[in-house]
């Protein structure tokens, strides 16, 4: 499968799920940014239930600003924020503390863009995960595609539709089983049987 995706924030499992079971990726770097998708979000298992984790941008006077120029607004520290719930959900969780040093340099470093954020953590993911990750990257943005399979519609967690098979979660006893959250819920919980999960995913 060739498969056509946006770098997204610690993306959701359906998005690593069309990465796991892809022979070719391709990243979208020429799309325009829009506001409320997880381009700078995403969601996690707190023991509240599920948390949205969103970096904050700085706003452009232009009307379509393409997603790689997006500068990340740093004045005061959600990646600091970020992590602490992170803590906050998954210390407990069986594979936390194996992951835990492998995550936390993304969250002591100040990006200016959100686009170069992305493609970071997609290699820390990667690498947790022992997914071997070659990608290439567009040089123009066409709105139909043909020879490959347009996954970009997963980055609006409201057109994703996917539902994927349970696995244990920390606080399910709680809130109950929460369908497709980031992939770090995945990977706290399952470590290195994440992958193999990814792997037979049904994707739509």
């Amino acid at each position: 499968m060739n498969s056509l995706l946006l770098p997204t924030y610690f993306p959701s499992i359906s998005h690593f799920a069309v990465m796991a079971q892809s022979e070719n990726i391709t990243f979208e770097m020429e799309d325009n940014f829009q506001k409320q998708t997880n381009r700078n979000r995403t969601y996690i298992y707190s023991p509240n239930g599920i948390q949205l984790l969103n970096i904050p941008v700085k706003h452009s006077k232009e009307l379509h600003q393409k997603t790689k120029e997006v500068r990340i607004e740093n004045e005061f520290d959600w990646r600091k924020q970020h992590f602490k719930s992170l803590e906050a959900a998954y210390r407990s969780s069986p594979f936390f503390e194996f992951f835990e040093e492998d995550i936390r340099p993304v969250f002591k470093k100040e990006h200016t863009f959100l686009m170069d954020l992305n493609l970071e953590v997609l290699e820390i993911l990667t690498k947790c995960l022992r997914m071997k990750l070659e990608f290439g990257k567009t040089t123009e943005y066409f709105h139909e595609v043909e020879n490959i399979t347009d996954y970009r519609y997963l980055v609006n967690g409201k057109k994703d539709a996917n539902s994927f098979e349970k696995y244990t979660q920390v606080f399910d006893d709680k809130h109950g089983f929460i369908n497709n959250l980031s992939v770090l819920d995945l990977l706290f919980n399952e470590g290195k049987f994440a992958m193999d999960y990814l792997k037979t995913q049904k994707i739509i």
